[in-house]
């Protein structure tokens, strides 16, 4: 089964636009999201146009505010203070990597943690480690749940996961709500020893560690569920190729359940993203 992560993003956002009618019918709201952009990055630019596009699709306010690569921190925390001021801002987002000379760890805590809708702020980590009801919770991760359930059934209790990548951003908030959901977790990593081992215990995989097509067939146990979140670009045949963490090929035969890249995790992480702006915005009306 190839899980189709345009499909379900697709379902989702049918989901939100019904939450947001319902929000500006019952409370007269219309749930904002503000997209910082600092600098030109190319590929930061597609994700924002995506973004802003998808977000006015189900109903939602949309905002974009484009600084310069020059901008100073300061002037950025400046707008995150005037943003975090502002009731009709329900999410806020800093578009990712920022220009080095601005530190992405400030930026994200001055973020007040309620617009937080990346889910990075430290509040927010911790209320996701405590369990705690009110997180906005990284969007990425929230899809691999997701698009895990749609392979196996909302219940995933008592199930052998397998995280491969231990980063803030998806390897440490994927673990935690795999958790949650009652399966058994281990975190594993590139330094990881007989990784090829801990994988064949899995019945679930999210492979989130970066390396192009590192997780071979050998290491998947048949009709295990395999979540790739890794975009690799890499030449094959003299053509430049987005490929996953997931050796896609050789893998896809063995895996009950596996996620194409592209068309898989990435679609969900926008649609995750509307999904926190109407709870931010549920939570503060």
């Amino acid at each position: 089964m190839i899980i189709d992560g345009k499909q379900a993003a697709a379902d989702l956002r049918v989901e939100l636009a019904a939450q947001v009618k319902q929000l500006q019918d019952e409370k007269n709201i219309t749930p904002g999201l503000t997209v910082v952009l600092v600098g030109e990055d190319p590929a930061s630019q597609v994700y924002v146009r995506n973004k802003v596009k998808q977000t006015r699709e189900v109903g939602m306010i949309s905002n974009e505010i484009k600084l310069s690569a020059e901008t100073t921190e300061q002037k950025l925390l400046n707008v995150l203070d005037e943003l975090n001021n502002d009731d009709s801002v329900h999410g806020i987002l800093v578009q990712l990597p920022l220009p080095k000379h601005i530190n992405e760890t400030t930026v994200i805590a001055k973020i007040a943690p309620e617009k937080d809708v990346d889910g990075f702020h430290a509040m927010n980590s911790g209320r996701l480690v405590n369990g705690e009801p009110g997180a906005l919770v990284p969007c990425t991760p929230q899809g691999c749940i997701i698009l895990a359930k749609k392979a196996l059934g909302d219940n995933l209790s008592g199930k052998n996961a397998v995280v491969i990548g231990r980063s803030n951003i998806v390897g440490k908030p994927v673990a935690l709500l795999l958790l949650q959901e009652n399966c058994t977790v281990t975190i594993a990593h590139s330094r990881t020893q007989d990784l090829g081992a801990v994988c064949r215990q899995a019945d679930i995989i999210i492979a989130a560690v970066g390396i192009a097509e590192f997780v071979q067939a050998d290491w998947v146990k048949p009709g295990a569920t395999v979540i790739d979140v890794g975009i690799n670009r890499i030449e094959r045949d003299g053509k430049a190729k987005l490929v996953g963490d997931v050796d896609y090929a050789n893998v896809e035969p063995i895996a009950g359940a596996i996620t194409p890249v592209p068309g898989g995790v990435g679609p969900m992480t926008i649609a995750c993203l509307l999904k926190n702006t109407v709870e931010a915005a549920r939570n503060a009306s």
